[in-house]
């Protein structure tokens, strides 16, 4: 393993480029959150160390609480507070594990929103999570590991679409669904077509792209309006689902 180009083995200097954040807490309760951050910085031999420490508790918003003891605080708190304690020495690689685990609706999306600042300065942040809508929204390279292998890598849309084999579900509303049905099982690319209990009409295409041409035009010669038009599979959830199931 090397990363800058240097084998990351027994290489101290390169250590201190990098900030892990693991998923179980390693805190200390009776410890003031900005008394936390503070000894993490020293043991990071942080310059500035105040300055430092003042910057990593507003990024993460815990300025208000920062004197208080970490066993008062809830468990989405205590994430924050680890991660300011993560990125006081200003690291270029960050390695978080789970760490939305515990946040709650808001402080979830000052977390997302933090960790696309961080991003946008520069860094890159190694994030693993079971929450797959969140990965698919923050994460521009996406490792999908099934048992313990490597399933497959890259963007999740370039995943989904090198999974051939599986055609992809299209769910289209519409004010004429059975004659828009017919009109659409006869373009090659479709695999098959039903109308659901709802009225829409449910497409397994194998080309989406062919797919995303013809509707509109089919539609069009057929007198039909079209009211939306969604896929049903196109997430980083289907995808791992595929991927287990193989």
């Amino acid at each position: 393993v090397r990363m800058f180009g240097q084998p990351v083995r027994d290489n101290p200097p390169l250590y201190r480029r990098l900030g892990v954040m693991s998923e179980h807490e390693t805190v200390y309760a009776s410890m003031r959150g900005r008394d936390f951050v503070r000894m993490m910085g020293r043991i990071r031999q942080v310059a500035q160390l105040e300055r430092a420490v003042d910057r990593a508790i507003e990024l993460v918003d815990m300025a208000d609480a920062q004197h208080r003891p970490m066993d008062t605080y809830s468990r989405g708190m205590r994430q924050r507070m680890r991660l300011a304690a993560t990125i006081v020495h200003e690291p270029d690689v960050l390695i978080l594990d789970e760490p939305l685990n515990g946040a709650d609706p808001r402080q979830r999306v000052h977390f997302k929103r933090l960790l696309q600042q961080l991003a946008a300065e520069g860094r890159t942040i190694v994030l693993s999570s079971h929450i797959l809508e969140e990965v698919e929204e923050l994460a521009e390279t996406v490792l999908l590991i099934v048992n313990g292998k490597l399933a497959a890598s890259g963007g999740f849309r370039a995943i989904r679409a090198a999974l051939n084999q599986r055609p992809y579900h299209v769910r289209v509303i519409c004010d004429a669904p059975r004659r828009l049905a017919a009109a659409v099982v006869t373009l090659p690319s479709v695999e098959a077509v039903h109308v659901d209990p709802d009225g829409a009409v449910v497409v397994l295409s194998r080309n989406v792209l062919d797919l995303q041409v013809e509707l509109p035009r089919l539609a069009q010669a057929s007198g039909i309006s079209l009211r939306r038009v969604e896929p049903l599979d196109d997430s980083l959830e289907s995808v791992f689902g595929y991927l287990v199931e193989r």
